[in-house]
């Protein structure tokens, strides 16, 4: 049986799903933005979604090169956050996907010389190498905040209306 996505909060049972979604959908805004060697990208973009006050920003996408990362690694719970690795050596930006508001939550994948891949939630440190080439949305209509769930211990994405008029 498929779920009905209005409304604010719904589980949907059939799926075992929990969507936050606000009713409907939301105009997008486009950014786009290069950053250099040697800037910090994860900063970087916090600073840009700050400076231009966006509300329901994510990541449409990014390429580039980085020759440093530091990630959180999968199976992370509330009594064991995980380890946490720090890389410094050359890779190839395969994928960054996320939201960018104040509290981000973002996950890199990253590609070695040898074409092997490592990926993880990006907690910082991602010095660009030669470029990195990144197309930000924002859902106009919306703003993204995060509470704390009890289910998983975490700080989790909350989806609401913009209250204000300038959309």
């Amino acid at each position: 049986m498929p779920c009905s996505f209005r409304g604010s909060l719904e589980t949907c049972a059939a799926f075992k799903t929990t969507v936050n979604s606000a009713d409907g959908g939301s105009a997008l805004r486009v950014y786009a933005l290069r950053l250099g060697p040697g800037e910090e990208l994860f900063s970087s973009l916090l600073s840009f979604v700050e400076e231009r006050k966006l509300r329901a920003p994510f990541i449409i996408t990014c390429v580039g090169s980085v020759t440093k990362a530091t990630l959180r690694l999968a199976n992370a719970t509330a009594e064991n956050t995980n380890e946490v690795i720090r890389l410094q050596e050359r890779f190839e930006i395969v994928s960054l996907v996320g939201t960018l508001n104040k509290d981000a939550h973002l996950h890199i994948c990253l590609s070695d010389k040898d074409g092997k891949t490592v990926g993880g939630h990006v907690l910082g440190d991602l010095e660009v190498f030669t470029t990195a080439e990144v197309v930000i949305g924002e859902a106009a209509e919306l703003q993204f905040s995060r509470e704390m769930d009890a289910r998983t211990g975490f700080p989790e994405l909350v989806i609401q209306r913009r209250h204000d008029e300038a959309v």
